[in-house]
């Protein structure tokens, strides 16, 4: 099985998507050996998560973790949603709609990262 850009799908979106999971599964490998395995009972704690947060490269990490999930999700449901054949003015719609709660979840997201890392245990 071979995958390639659906003819209505921009050229950069897919490639944008392949990449994305690819580094997803990479972060993701990471963050399940850092949060779980090194864990003494399999999860954090909150103090414990406020501690780890407190390296620089913890919220940096977790940060790129969420902008690629949330961009490869929302590119595979716009590809989705072009299964179904809209026409280009509510494609239009689709697109700015998913633009748009992509980035309030980013920027919420990264707000969070960044307010549990400058919370004193």
């Amino acid at each position: 099985m071979t995958t390639s850009p659906k003819p209505t799908e921009n050229a950069f979106l897919w490639l944008t998507k392949i990449i994305s999971g690819v580094l997803i599964i990479v972060i993701l490998i990471l963050h399940l050996i850092v949060n779980h395995f090194t864990a003494p009972n399999g999860l954090l704690s909150y103090a414990e998560v406020v501690a780890y947060y407190q390296n620089p490269l913890i919220p940096i990490m977790e940060g790129f973790f969420l902008i690629f999930v949330v961009t490869h999700s929302l590119i595979g449901l716009r590809s989705i949603l072009l299964d179904l054949k809209p026409t280009r003015s509510a494609m239009n719609i689709i697109d700015g709609g998913l633009t748009l709660f992509g980035l309030v979840a980013i920027v919420y997201g990264i707000w969070l990262l960044f307010a549990i890392a400058q919370n004193p245990i």
